[in-house]
């Protein structure tokens, strides 16, 4: 069987590497670690404790983790130490800033048999737990042959890979029903969980992390500075676009009212430079006195004249993005007026700002329904005449910012049970890994 994924795993690998190429050049991403995404990673000594390897894809999971990772190291809890893998470049940015001290982060490698095996037999893992999904055949074999429980956490299935995964379920039930426990955010993905062949006994529903992981506060600490640095009136109303997509930018550019400050925060950073050539004087966060490159704002196109616009920034930098939303009166969350799923609506709620969000939130449907339903987020395909709505009746947003942020209270506890769900699992596991057996210690 590993085989046969190892062969159309190849297949695939030739048949897009023209396109895969191309995107690796644009995007830089072809600097990355080569050695780790291959399953070499160094290996780790032993603990004296049972070793848990907890995987999460990207920026977001990795975020979603801190708490969890907090609770399971808590005083008084069963020792354990924790191993954090990560598969993009910026979640390995990420996880090295918040564990990097403390626990080993290794790059998570791509699914050929001898990738994942190699990359199991280095880190040693008496249990392996993956953030939402990241289920790969190769890996769910690799898990077994060694005696490693899988679990997946925050587990969802969103309605796209469902019916990739239902169109293929002959290959993919091997692989779900290997799964060792599920810990569902709703019943609809546990149910989606037990039709593609996880046995029901094994799945229980638990909520999601995100609104565990939301911070119920007023202030954050460098939002002053960065407003400051940036040249922000703070006398003047300030609209924060987060986690934007194409398409989305030059919009809100185009329809913003006038006298309002827009702050542009794009999801990917390869897209800074395109979004600021949208407006060639909006203020660029990187090009700010103090900052490498310094100067005043963002770079005018050849000719153009243009110098620094006052009302418009763009913040060109990664992990900045909360002390934005801090600065914001009102706050748009990107990627969800373009068929892109959306991004989290939670931290912004969370920080106390009405928000605004598209009708494109597949991602976050379930988040975004809660907050909806109790009258704490406002979903429009028409975001800047919500934003001189709200502008113009500073009640109504308070209000909206104070419902969304009582739907959070409510809603906390999914981490809680997700400790306890790993616990059980380290505590119970069947047969005892490979490596305790023969008792390798290398």
């Amino acid at each position: 069987m590993t085989r046969r994924y190892d062969f159309l795993y190849a297949v695939g690998a030739l048949v897009s590497s023209p396109v895969l190429a191309v995107a690796l050049l644009r995007s830089g991403e072809w600097r990355t670690d080569w050695k780790g995404r291959f399953g070499r990673v160094v290996p780790l000594a032993e603990a004296g404790c049972p070793t848990l390897l907890l995987h999460a894809v990207s920026v977001g999971e990795v975020n979603a983790t801190r708490d969890l990772v907090d609770r399971l190291q808590a005083p008084g809890a069963p020792p354990v130490r924790i191993v954090i893998s990560t598969t993009t470049d910026t979640g390995m940015e990420r996880a090295r800033s918040l564990y990097g001290e403390r626990h080993p982060v290794v790059r998570f490698p791509l699914d050929f048999s001898w990738m994942m095996g190699r990359f199991l037999d280095a880190v040693r893992p008496h249990a392996v737990v993956l953030m939402e999904l990241e289920v790969w055949p190769n890996l769910v074999q690799a898990c077994q042959d060694r005696g490693i429980p899988l679990v997946v956490i925050n587990g969802r299935l969103s309605g796209g890979s469902f019916g990739l995964y239902r169109w293929a379920r002959r290959w993919v039930a091997p692989m779900f029903r290997g799964l060792a426990a599920v810990a569902a955010q709703t019943e609809e993905y546990a149910q989606r969980f037990r039709e593609l062949g996880t046995p029901p006994e094994r799945i229980r529903i638990t909520d999601t992390m995100k609104w565990d992981t939301a911070k119920l506060e007023d202030e954050v600490d460098g939002a002053l500075e960065l407003g400051a640095s940036m040249g922000i009136d703070p006398a003047r109303p300030l609209v924060v676009a987060g986690s934007t997509g194409p398409g989305e930018e030059e919009a809100l550019i185009r329809e913003r009212p006038h006298g309002v400050q827009l702050m542009l925060v794009p999801r990917k950073p390869e897209r800074f430079d395109e979004v600021a050539r949208l407006a060639p004087g909006m203020v660029r966060r990187t090009k700010v006195p103090g900052r490498a490159g310094g100067g005043g704002g963002g770079d005018p196109a050849p000719g153009s004249g243009a110098g620094p616009d006052p009302d418009l920034f763009l913040l060109d930098t990664m992990g900045e993005l909360t002390k934005a939303y801090a600065l914001a009166d009102v706050v748009i969350v990107g990627r969800s007026f373009v068929p892109m799923g959306g991004s989290d609506p939670i931290e912004p709620v969370a920080l106390g700002k009405p928000v605004i969000m598209g009708p494109r939130h597949e991602n976050f449907r379930e988040v975004v329904e809660a907050l909806e339903e109790g009258g704490g987020i406002l979903i429009t395909d028409r975001p800047m005449e919500a934003v001189r709505e709200l502008l113009a009746d500073e009640g109504k947003g308070s209000a909206m910012a104070e419902a969304g942020r009582e739907v959070i209270r409510r809603r906390k506890g999914a981490t809680e049970r997700h400790v306890q769900l790993i616990h059980e699992i380290l505590a119970s596991r069947g047969r005892r890994p490979e490596w305790e057996r023969s008792g390798n210690e290398g």
